[in-house]
């Protein structure tokens, strides 16, 4: 009988990565669940993180005929006989996503799930999962889509944001190597996976924007067919987006004996992100004492940027592909200039401003520079 504990939702979510030694992670499943859980305003009944075997049987459960999964759902909710209903209702259905870090995720909790309860249903599933992966690589350069098939313009994109580039990147080195719960893929399969994994490296790099002579950042979202920088949602215009770079490059830290080229491509996003670091400003937090309800959340609280001669760097989420100066904008698609200007719907909705790279920079990079005997460019 699996275990089943009621959690408020505030708590529910920031606990849904905290599992016993020896279970598979869950951590990377936190996005999902953060944003299944925005759209709820009561508690529901959720397995333990530590019961692998009701976990990924709704892994099971969620799964779709063709592979995939839809974005945005709760690996750990208990399925009551309506909730089992309905998820098999939908097995059907067409749409799948790669959005805030899914399928991968799923991916590799079945593979580590079928390893340890020894469940070869498991690794099926896995499997299929993968498949569902490799199949929907775009072919002009070896990057995934926002959604499948896309419901708006922007999901047939290929995209970076969300890990949708870098996560399957991670998940196919490590099936192509064996490593851990994938030696037990199909050998075919993990050779396919080889192959993807190739493509989409040398895709990453193709995309990196160049400014004249010198490589920057990446763009959350690429035209799939000209391979050119291109919007997301309304507000989230053609520019370079800093929290997508930084997964973008730990990734390639990870690479083991890198490339020249890959060389070149981290020391040059390593020095970009420094370059367009923020310095003398902080973001405040202004609580307002009451509740406002917006379309899609509701806050007690807006933000503000204010001087701080003393405050650590900050990073702007969207800079500017030529100039750098930071993009701001509203539901709209008009660019503003001042944060003051964007309305608190999306102050409060959105991060604008974050310290994202901080960790790379400090620690990350100097680390994988030691290990790999490579000495800092000189600008």
């Amino acid at each position: 009988m699996p275990r089943v504990a009621r959690l408020v939702l505030s708590l529910a979510w920031c606990c849904g990565g905290l599992a016993h030694a020896g279970s598979p992670e869950l951590a990377g499943f936190g996005d999902a669940i953060h944003h299944f859980q925005m759209k709820r305003d009561v508690a529901y009944a959720r397995y333990a993180p530590d019961d692998v075997r009701a976990i990924a049987e709704n892994l099971l459960l969620q799964q779709r005929d063709h592979g995939g999964w839809i974005q945005n759902r709760d690996p750990l909710q208990f399925q009551d006989a309506a909730g089992r209903e309905k998820l098999l209702a939908e097995k059907s259905r067409s749409e799948g996503s790669f959005d805030n870090r899914n399928v991968y995720t799923q991916v590799a909790y079945l593979a580590a799930a079928a390893e340890q309860l020894n469940e070869p249903r498991y690794r099926i599933a896995a499997e299929r999962g993968l498949r569902y992966l490799l199949r929907h690589q775009l072919k002009e350069c070896g990057g995934w889509p926002h959604t499948v098939p896309a419901g708006a313009p922007y999901q047939s994109n290929l995209t970076v944001a969300d890990e949708v580039f870098s996560g399957p990147l991670h998940l196919l080195r490590a099936v192509a190597a064996a490593k851990g719960p994938y030696a037990q893929f199909a050998p075919a399969l993990r050779l396919e996976a080889g192959q993807a994994l190739q493509r989409g490296e040398d895709c990453l790099l193709r995309l990196q924007i160049r400014q004249g002579e010198k490589l920057a950042g990446w763009a959350g979202q690429y035209d799939p067919r000209t391979l050119q920088p291109a919007g997301g949602r309304s507000f989230e215009l053609p520019a370079m987006v800093v929290e997508e770079t930084v997964a973008i490059v730990k990734y390639l830290l990870s690479i083991p004996a890198p490339s020249p080229a890959v060389v070149v491509s981290v020391e040059s996003a390593a020095s970009w992100l420094e370059a367009v670091a923020l310095h003398g400003w902080r973001l405040e937090r202004v609580e307002l004492g009451k509740t406002v309800e917006y379309p899609h959340h509701r806050a007690d609280f807006d933000r503000r940027l204010v001087p701080d001669k003393a405050a650590p760097p900050l990073w702007a989420r969207f800079v500017d592909l030529k100039d750098n100066t930071v993009v701001l904008a509203n539901r709209d698609g008009k660019r503003v200039a001042d944060y003051s200007q964007v309305d608190p719907e999306r102050r409060t909705g959105y991060g604008w401003f974050g310290s994202w790279p901080r960790k790379l920079l400090e620690e990350e990079v100097p680390a994988w520079r030691a290990e790999n005997h490579l000495t800092r460019p000189v600008d």
